[in-house]
């Protein structure tokens, strides 16, 4: 039996799309550990603060301009856009050390994330004129999915290696290499250009934003085994929020540990994640969606409602392994009520109106962090204990209201 991930993977041209996606993202999970350690320099126990707004800068860029830039460069050649764009990211990722004040690091976050902005959806349009089987753009598809995933695990760990043996500051000249070698990656492939769009109307893609997302989330509204959906995207993110925007003010101030377990911490939450997305396949053939998705969105519950329980241990290695073994849990959670979203939306969305709830699902979820990381990032300033608190109390009304709207019967999975 021939390979099942072989025929997309002897594409030349997609492999090394690939590979500079996948060097992109080591590049971006660096800085998201840099910007923490960053921000515990400038403001201290604020860090949390700050690291919230940028997050939540993050937010902005992803839900409000990824679709307005689309729109501007959509007539551009595919391939110049995207190496700008990495040649853009990678500029500011070397200025961010410079940085001596804290709004210049929401300035070139701002700037950094309209360059994603930029880059993710274009290179997600070129992907289908690349790999043009349908099965195979699927796998490849399984494939950026996975390479999004590594990024959580596989960057977390190599900058608690790096910080071994460098400073912090060049942590931020990893994520300047990974953005350089993803332009010279992108320059070395011929990207064909987008196929002309038959005059029938606008496009799904070229509507505006509220337009395209009101019909999905409509059709997510409309459709009993989707509903549930819209709430556990509030519980993935309330508890998510916690452990993104506060890791480094628990392990710098509240245990005094060194950088390096800053990245450990994170990189055991996307072990967490990781782990468990991987056997989500062999669960899901003896478990309902119902049955593991909720489990998971009560798991990140009952973890993040035992976060201030491990804070307040007194003897600092117990505390710290209490935490890292809570983010492992908060990962396993995180996977599991959200990863399976996909197969509820294919089962219950027929093929032509897919695109349109997928776009939804990924504006409404990402709306939930932007709700999220700035409210875990100044709750925190105020108190880990009681943002802790607050979060789980957000996740558990969303693990409530997820239960409530789901129905206890519904249709297999298609063949």
């Amino acid at each position: 039996m021939p390979s099942p991930v072989g025929p997309v993977l002897r594409n030349a041209t997609y492999r090394r799309l690939l590979t500079a996606q996948v060097v992109s993202l080591l590049g971006t999970g660096l800085a998201t550990v840099a910007l923490g350690l960053l921000a515990h320099d400038l403001a201290g126990r604020r860090a949390g603060a700050v690291l919230g707004t940028v997050f939540a800068i993050k937010m902005v860029a992803y839900v409000v301009l990824a679709p307005v830039a689309t729109a501007l460069v959509a007539r551009l050649p595919r391939r110049s856009v995207m190496v700008t764009a990495d040649v853009l990211r990678a500029v500011v990722a070397l200025a961010l050390p410079f940085a001596g004040q804290v709004w210049q690091i929401y300035v070139l976050v701002f700037v950094l994330q309209a360059a994603s902005a930029v880059h993710t959806p274009t290179f997600q349009s070129a992907l289908p004129d690349v790999v043009t089987d349908e099965h195979e753009y699927t796998q490849a598809l399984s494939f950026s999915r996975l390479a999004d995933d590594l990024e959580m695990v596989l960057s977390p760990m190599l900058a608690a290696a790096l910080l071994l043996v460098v400073s912090t500051h060049t942590l931020f000249v990893g994520t300047g290499l990974g953005f350089a070698a993803s332009a010279v990656l992108i320059l070395s492939v011929v990207v064909p250009r987008a196929a002309a769009t038959p005059d029938e109307g606008t496009p799904f893609e070229e509507l505006p934003l509220g337009a395209r997302v009101r019909h999905g989330a409509l059709l997510m509204a409309r459709t009993p085994g989707l509903r549930p959906a819209l709430a556990l995207n509030l519980a993935v993110a309330a508890a998510g929020a916690f452990v993104l925007v506060q890791t480094v003010v628990i392990a710098r101030d509240t245990f005094g540990q060194s950088n390096d377990v800053v990245a450990l911490l994170l990189a055991v939450n996307g072990l967490g994640s990781m782990t468990t997305a991987l056997a989500l396949p062999a669960v899901l053939r003896r478990r309902s969606e119902r049955a593991v998705m909720l489990g998971g969105a009560v798991l990140l519950t009952v973890t993040t409602f035992a976060v201030p329980l491990a804070l307040g241990i007194q003897a600092r290695t117990v505390g710290l392994v209490t935490v890292g073994v809570l983010w492992l849990a908060v990962g396993a959670g995180w996977a599991a009520a959200e990863v399976p979203i996909a197969r509820l939306i294919v089962r219950h969305v027929p093929a032509g109106e897919r695109h349109s709830v997928f776009a939804a699902q990924f504006s409404l979820s990402h709306a939930c962090w932007l709700v999220t990381y700035p409210l875990a990032g100044w709750l925190g300033a105020a108190g880990l204990p009681g943002a802790a608190l607050v979060l789980a109390v957000v996740a558990a009304a969303a693990t409530v209201g997820a239960t409530a709207l789901w129905p206890r019967r519904l249709a297999p999975l298609p063949a």
